[in-house]
C-alpha cells in the first residue's frame, strides 16, 4: 500500500474482522479505519488531499472503536452527533465538512473520557491490539452464542482474526460501497442481488443509517425504485464486479454473500461467503448450479437442510383476499406474519415465552436484537438492518 502503520505523515489504516470457519453475519464484531490519532489524521489529510475524507474516518473509527472495545453505548455516539446535526440544521451524514467532523470528534472524545476516566487512546499499537482482543472475545458476546445455539454451531470452534488494510468508499463521488449476493436470495434467480451507497463505508450499508441504491437497472424496474444503479454510475467497476461474481461463485461453488469497495473508482472485494437464503431459493438455485455443471446431482441433494423445508409451509396472505393497507415497505420474509406489537428484543422474547405471539417493531434492527427477532412472529423495521 505504500504507507506505515502509524505514520505521521503516510499512515496505513487497518480493517480488523473477525474470521470463523462458519459464517456468521453481523454477530462477530468489526473496527475499521484502525490506525488514526491526533497526529495520523492530519497525516491522511495531507496525504489523500480531503480533509473532509479523513475527519470523517476518524471520528467512525472512534466511534467504533469506543462502543466494540472500549465499551462505550453507541448510543452516546449517535445522541451527539444527531444533537450536532440538529442544531447545525444538517440533515445527512454526508453534508458535514471538515470542520464539523473536527467538532464532533472532539465532543466524542469528551464523552470517552466522562464515561471511562481515561482518554481515548492515541498510540496505534496499542489501538491494534485492542481491536484483535474485542474481536476474539466476541465469539462470546450474547448475540453470536445465541446465533450459534440457533444454528447449531459448535462453541469451541472459536475464531481468527484477520487484519487488513482499509480501502475507502467515503473518499467522495468516485467512491462507494456495497453487499452483492451473485443470485437473488429470496428466489433464487441466477442475478445480482445487492445494494450500494456512494461516498459511504461498509457500516453504512448493513447497519440501515442511509438509504441505500440498488446495483442494477433491472431491479430497479422491477420494485420501481428511484436513484442512480451502480450499473449507470460506475459503468466500468460494474462489469468488473459482474466478472468477479462469476468467477468467485465457481471456484467456490455456491452462492456468495460479498462485501465490495470502489475507491476512485477502483474495486476492491473486503470478502465473501456462502450467501443465506431462503427455501425456495435453495431449492432453484442447486437444481440450477447442478444443470450448469458446477456441481454434480448427488451434492445438489444433500444442499437441501430438510428442517428447512419447513419454511415452504409458512402462512401467507391469500392474493385473492381483500386488504386495507396502511403501509408498505420492502419485503424480507418467506410468509405472513400476525401478533402484538413489542417494540424491544427483551419483550419480545419475554411475552413469546408466555405463549403470545409479538411483531417486533424497531426503527432498525441491529446484531443485538437477534434474540427477540427469533422470538418474534414477525419483524417491522423503519429503515433496514
Amino acid at each position: 500500500a505504500g504507507a506505515r502503520f502509524g505514520d505521521v505523515d503516510n499512515p496505513l489504516l487497518l480493517a480488523v474482522r473477525s474470521g470463523a470457519r462458519a459464517s456468521m453475519p453481523g454477530m462477530m464484531d468489526t473496527i475499521l479505519n484502525l490506525g488514526l490519532n491526533d497526529e495520523t489524521v492530519e497525516g491522511l489529510a495531507r496525504r489523500s488531499g480531503n480533509r473532509r475524507f479523513a475527519f470523517d474516518s476518524y471520528r467512525r473509527f472512534i466511534q467504533m472503536y469506543g462502543d466494540v472495545v472500549l465499551g462505550v453505548d453507541h448510543g452516546v455516539f449517535e445522541d451527539l452527533l444527531a444533537n450536532y446535526k440538529n442544531l447545525n440544521g444538517i440533515a445527512s451524514d454526508t453534508q458535514l465538512e471538515s470542520d464539523d467532523w473536527a467538532e464532533v470528534i472532539r465532543e466524542y472524545k469528551e464523552a470517552i473520557e466522562r464515561e471511562l476516566d481515561a482518554p481515548f487512546p492515541q498510540d496505534t499499537t496499542v489501538q491494534l491490539w485492542g481491536a484483535i482482543r474485542a474481536v476474539l472475545d466476541s465469539w462470546q458476546n450474547a448475540r453470536a452464542i445465541t446465533y450459534r445455539r440457533l444454528h447449531d454451531i459448535p462453541d469451541d470452534w472459536g475464531t481468527a482474526v484477520t487484519v487488513q488494510a482499509m480501502v475507502f468508499g467515503n473518499m467522495g463521488p468516485t467512491s462507494a460501497t456495497g453487499v452483492a449476493f451473485t443470485r437473488n436470495p429470496s428466489t433464487g434467480v441466477k442475478e445480482i442481488y445487492g445494494e450500494y451507497l456512494l461516498n459511504a463505508q461498509g457500516e453504512d450499508v448493513v447497519a440501515g443509517i442511509r438509504t441505500p441504491q440498488l446495483l442494477t437497472n433491472a431491479a430497479r424496474a422491477e420494485v420501481g425504485a428511484r436513484g442512480a444503479t451502480l450499473e449507470e454510475t460506475m459503468p466500468e467497476a460494474f462489469a468488473e464486479l459482474l466478472r468477479i461474481f462469476d468467477r468467485l461463485e465457481r471456484h467456490y461453488r455456491d452462492v456468495q454473500d460479498i462485501e465490495f469497495t470502489i475507491q476512485d473508482g477502483r474495486l476492491f472485494i473486503l470478502q465473501t461467503r456462502s450467501g443465506k437464503r431462503t427455501i425456495e431459493a435453495a431449492l432453484k438455485i442447486a437444481v440450477d448450479l447442478a444443470e450448469e455443471g458446477i456441481i454434480t446431482r448427488d451434492e445438489a441433494v444433500l444442499r437441501i437442510d430438510a428442517g428447512a423445508l419447513d419454511q415452504l409451509l409458512h402462512p401467507t396472505i391469500d392474493p385473492a383476499a381483500k386488504k386495507l393497507v396502511i403501509a408498505t415497505g420492502l419485503p424480507a420474509s418467506p410468509g405472513a406474519a400476525a401478533g402484538e406489537i413489542v417494540f424491544t428484543a427483551d419483550e419480545a422474547e419475554e411475552l413469546r415465552a408466555k405463549g403470545r405471539k409479538v411483531i417486533l417493531v424497531r426503527v432498525e434492527t441491529s446484531p443485538e436484537d437477534v434474540h427477540g427477532m427469533h422470538a418474534a412472529a414477525g419483524v417491522l423495521t423503519q429503515r433496514g438492518g
